[in-house]
C-alpha cells in the first residue's frame, strides 16, 4: 500500500509538471486533435495498446507501437506522443512489478544509456534515419543471434566485463532517445545476466521509468515534440495502455519461465526485421 501510494503520487506530480511544462513554453503547435483522421485515431490506440501489453511484461514488441504511431503521424512527432504513454506504462509497470526489481542490474546499465540518451540528443536531428535503421536492424539481429547461440552451449555464465554492459548501454540510450526503440538493447543486456521472468519485468520497468523522465526535457526543451496540443492526444490514448497492461499482466502469468526467454528472443528479431519497413 505504501509504494502503491508514493507511485499515484509521483503520477499526479508527473503529469502536473509535465502540463505546466509544455503551457509555458511557446512553441508552434505540433498537431491538433480535430485534425486528425479516423484511421490515425486508431493506430495511436492500437499503438498505446501495444505499448501496455509490453510494460505488463510482454517485451521485444515495442517496435510494433513506433511503427503505428509513425504511420499515424510523422516519425519524429511520434515519439513526442509516444513519450508520454511510454511513463504512463512504466508507472503501473513499476507498481504491479516492484517487489521483483534488482537494482544492481540498474546501477550497472543505467549510466550508460543515460550517456547514450546525451549523444542522441546532439545526433538525432542530423542522422540520416535510412542509415540509422539499418545499421540498428543489424546490430539487433546480430546480438539475438549471439544470445541464440549463448542459449544453445547451456552456458550459465554473464559476462562480467564493464565493457558490455556500457556498449549495450550507449547503443540502448541513443536508440530510446531519437526513435524509442532501446528496449531491443535493455533485452538483450537482461537476457544475457539470465533474469528470471518477473525480475527480467521489474528491473526493465524501473530503468525505463528514470529513463523516459530523463527524455522529457529534451523532447520539450530541445527538440519541441512535445507540445500542449500533443500532450492532450497523449491523454486521449492511455485508455488503450490500460487496456493491454491488463491483458498482458493475464498473458505474461501463463507463460512459462523458459519460454518466455525464448519469447522475447523472438520477438527482438522480429522486431529488428520490422524496423526496414517503419
Amino acid at each position: 500500500m505504501c509504494h502503491f501510494k508514493i507511485i499515484l503520487t509521483l503520477k499526479i506530480l508527473f503529469f502536473s509538471i509535465l502540463l505546466r511544462s509544455v503551457q509555458q513554453t511557446s512553441f508552434v503547435p505540433l498537431l491538433l486533435a480535430s485534425e486528425i483522421s479516423y484511421s490515425s485515431w486508431i493506430l495511436a490506440f492500437l499503438a498505446a495498446f501495444v505499448i501496455g501489453l509490453s510494460k505488463a511484461g510482454i517485451k521485444g514488441i515495442a517496435i510494433v507501437n513506433v511503427t503505428l504511431m509513425a504511420l499515424a503521424f510523422e516519425a519524429k512527432e511520434s515519439t513526442g506522443l509516444v513519450v508520454p504513454l511510454l511513463i504512463f506504462g512504466d508507472l503501473f509497470a513499476v507498481v504491479y512489478y516492484n517487489r521483483h526489481t534488482r537494482w544492481s542490474y540498474i546501477v550497472r546499465f543505467l549510466p550508460w544509456m543515460i550517456l547514450g540518451i546525451l549523444i542522441g540528443v546532439f545526433v538525432g536531428n542530423d542522422l540520416d534515419e535510412n542509415t540509422f535503421k539499418i545499421c540498428m536492424a543489424i546490430i539487433i539481429l546480430t546480438s539475438v543471434f549471439m544470445m541464440y547461440w549463448w542459449d544453445r552451449r547451456k552456458s550459465a555464465s554473464v559476462p562480467t566485463h564493464w565493457a558490455f554492459a556500457g556498449s549495450v548501454g550507449i547503443i540502448a540510450g541513443i536508440t530510446t532517445m531519437i526513435g524509442n526503440l532501446g528496449g531491443a538493447f535493455s533485452n538483450i543486456f537482461f537476457l544475457a545476466m539470465r533474469l528470471p521472468k518477473n525480475e527480467f519485468i521489474g528491473t526493465a520497468a524501473w530503468l525505463f521509468l528514470i529513463i523516459n523522465i530523463f527524455k522529457l526535457p529534451f523532447h520539450i526543451f530541445a527538440w519541441n515534440t512535445i507540445t500542449t496540443d500533443s500532450f492532450i492526444i497523449s491523454l486521449k490514448l492511455i485508455p488503450g495502455i490500460i487496456l493491454g497492461i491488463l491483458i498482458g499482466i493475464r498473458v505474461v502469468k501463463l507463460i512459462k519461465e523458459n519460454f518466455y526467454r525464448k519469447m522475447i528472443l523472438v520477438l527482438t528479431a522480429i522486431g529488428a526485421v520490422l524496423i526496414f519497413f517503419r
